[in-house]
């Protein structure tokens, strides 16, 4: 599939996915939306895709935020749909079994912070700054923010950004948690298709279930995650890569995994 708003190289079983819309410094319209949705869709079942990057077009914005002037004109009913409509493409990056790290090149506000947010985790250039100014303009986050931030920093941190919309800087957040690792503006892709290719060595199997344990026992209790995770563990037994890769080990090898 053809995209107008978004860039996809792929490279050593990664794939970098920049938005270009530096425009409207990569703002989320409906059509951003709609192409991000149909992307990653179209990646998750590429075999061959071991790992994501995403990113925004230009120097100033990973995404500045939702597409103010198309939410302008909405009604209540149009604003429902658009806020489902950044859900099902919160939802898939959450539930989508090949990682995504986010690389924030510059702002990272309201939609933009939503979707770095849905990512496995995120690496920030020194310039980036993060928020919710949702409360600036009269609504909320609606893209997943009051839900995926208390997850992450715990609920007072979270509220004191978003019940002011104050921005705060790439070192603060990684302070808080939001951010892994802050790096050089000229070394943020770099590193994060390093992390990327480091992923994608790896058996993608027990990467894949990694994640499903992860996602899926953030909302187990814990005892229910454990069995969750020892049901998980217990399936790797029977597939080729831990046989490739315990027996890689024994005869002082590098495993060749294939994913199956």
């Amino acid at each position: 599939m053809e995209y107008s708003k978004l860039l996809i190289e792929m490279m050593d079983g990664v794939a970098l996915v920049t938005i270009n819309s530096p425009r409207t410094m990569n703002a989320l319209s409906s059509d951003v939306l709609a192409e991000l949705l149909a992307a990653f869709s179209e990646l998750e079942l590429n075999s061959a895709v071991r790992a994501i990057v995403l990113t925004g077009a230009g120097e100033k914005a990973f995404v500045a935020g939702a597409d103010i002037t198309e939410m302008s004109s909405m009604n209540s009913l149009e604003g429902h749909r658009f806020g489902k409509a950044g859900h099902r493409v919160m939802l898939l990056l959450e539930k989508m079994a090949t990682p995504v790290i986010a690389a924030v090149n510059g702002y990272a506000l309201g939609g933009g912070l939503e979707l770095a947010l849905g990512c496995d985790f995120i690496y920030a250039s020194e310039n980036a700054k993060v928020g919710f100014p949702e409360v600036t303009l009269g609504i909320i986050p609606g893209f997943g923010g009051t839900q995926n931030l208390p997850r992450l920093i715990g609920r007072g941190r979270a509220s004191e950004l978003i019940f002011t919309g104050r921005m705060i800087t790439a070192a603060k957040a990684k302070e808080w948690g939001i951010v892994n690792e802050i790096f050089e503006a000229d070394e943020l892709i770099p590193k994060a298709l390093e992390s990327a290719r480091a992923i994608a060595s790896v058996a993608p199997l027990a990467v894949r279930y990694s994640k499903d344990a992860i996602v899926n026992g953030l909302n187990m209790s814990k005892e229910d995650g454990f069995r969750y995770e020892a049901s998980l563990f217990g399936v790797l037994f029977s597939s080729q890569d831990q046989k490739e890769g315990m027996g890689a080990f024994a005869e002082k090898r590098k495993a060749e995994f294939k994913g199956k």
